[in-house]
Parts: structure tokens; sequence; C-alpha cells
């Protein structure tokens, strides 16, 4: 006996078929779209570098045998020139000790700007601008070995400890590349877990890619 239901049985079949590829096709891209979530815009990944950036920095403690004497002060009064002249002809002033500070190495955020990151689908390039050394002095674990300086004179040899130890921390390339090093893993990882797959640091950020699309007339 010849089955009736032949001719309308293959197009719901055809139906039933179409409607399993399509969802199947529709989880695809849901599991995909989950799995590769959008990339932010650059604004975006440059706020949330330089929030990373302002704290990921290298901090070194130095110290550093100081000897200060302050030259005599510039001619005043006549009385103010005979007191500068006994004071300094009798006891001049001067001052020995060892300061203790905090350098602070991290990329100059001022400079960290639009033209500082690029990005080309899932890859990110990123720009760095020079190491910025900060210096804190620690008063309270200063020790003097001698001194006849009075507070301002002081105050003098502080900063004149604070200058030694910015250009010393300043000129340190082992320094520089630990605090550079460590500002490149925290983007890094920033980066890797905002979606993109290849994060470079580069020297100069490459031409933006050409479309590939081509017109003929």
């Amino acid at each position: 006996m010849k089955n009736s239901h032949g001719p309308l049985f293959r197009p719901l079949t055809v139906l039933i078929l179409a409607i399993a590829f399509g969802l199947g096709g529709l989880l695809v891209y849901l599991l995909l779209a989950r799995s590769n979530p959008r990339v932010p815009e650059s604004a975006t990944v440059l706020m949330q570098i330089r929030e990373v950036a302002r704290l990921e920095t290298l901090e070194v403690s130095l110290y550093k045998k100081i000897t200060f004497t302050p030259d005599p002060p510039m001619p005043g009064t006549l009385w103010d020139d005979v007191n500068n002249w006994v004071r300094f002809s009798l006891r001049a002033p001067k001052g020995k000790a060892i300061v203790f500070a905090i350098a602070r190495l991290g990329i100059d955020l001022e400079k960290l700007g639009v033209e500082s990151v690029a990005i080309q689908g899932r890859v990110a390039f990123v720009v760095l601008p020079p190491i910025k050394v900060s210096i804190e002095i620690k008063p309270g674990e200063v020790e003097i070995i001698g001194s006849n300086l009075d507070s301002q004179e002081t105050a003098q040899l502080f900063e004149l400890a604070k200058t030694a130890f910015e250009r010393e921390a300043g000129t340190d390339a082992q320094l520089a590349e630990r605090a550079r090093k460590a500002s490149e893993r925290a983007i890094r990882g920033l980066l890797l877990t905002l979606g993109f797959t290849d994060v470079r640091f580069v020297d100069v950020l490459p031409p933006e890619p050409k479309s590939s699309f081509n017109f003929d007339f």
C-alpha cells in the first residue's frame, strides 16, 4: 500500500532540518560571542591603562652620605653683613648626614595620551612614555654625623640630597628597565582580561590598515 503522507512529509522534514540548522547556527554564534567579547575602544583602553600604570610603581629604598657647606648669604644691611662675617669667620656652617629616601619609578602619565594606543582587531599596540622618577626624603630616618646648620640650611641639605637621589635614580638603566617591565606586565594583564589576544609594546604605532574593498568602474 502506498504512503499517502509522502508529499507532505518531505517539506515538513526540510522545514525541521532548516530550523535545526538555524538554531544550531544561533547557538554557535552565541557561544562565540560569549567566548570572544567585543574589545573596548581606544579611549576606554587608555583610561584603564592610566589607572593601572598609576598603581604600578617601582619603589626602591636609597641612602646617601651628604656633606653641605652653604655659601654666605647675599649682602643685606650693614649689621647683617657684620653678623654673617662673624658667623662664617669664627664657625663656618656645615652639615654632614646620612639621608634616607624612597625612589618611585613609573611611566610618565602626563605623556600617556591617545597617540600612545592603537587597536587593530584584537591586537593592542602601546607606546610607553619614558620612566619618571620621584623622590621622597625620610627626615625621621636621617642620621646626623655632624652639623651646625640652622633650620633653613638643613632644608637646603635635604634639597641637595633629593636632587642627588633624582640624578642617581634617573640615570640607573637597570632601575628604569625594572620599572618598565613591571608596567608592561600590569598593562598586558589588563588588556588580556579586556578581550585582546595580543599586546605589543612598540616604539612607534603602526599605520592604520587600509580597506580591502576595491571598486572598479
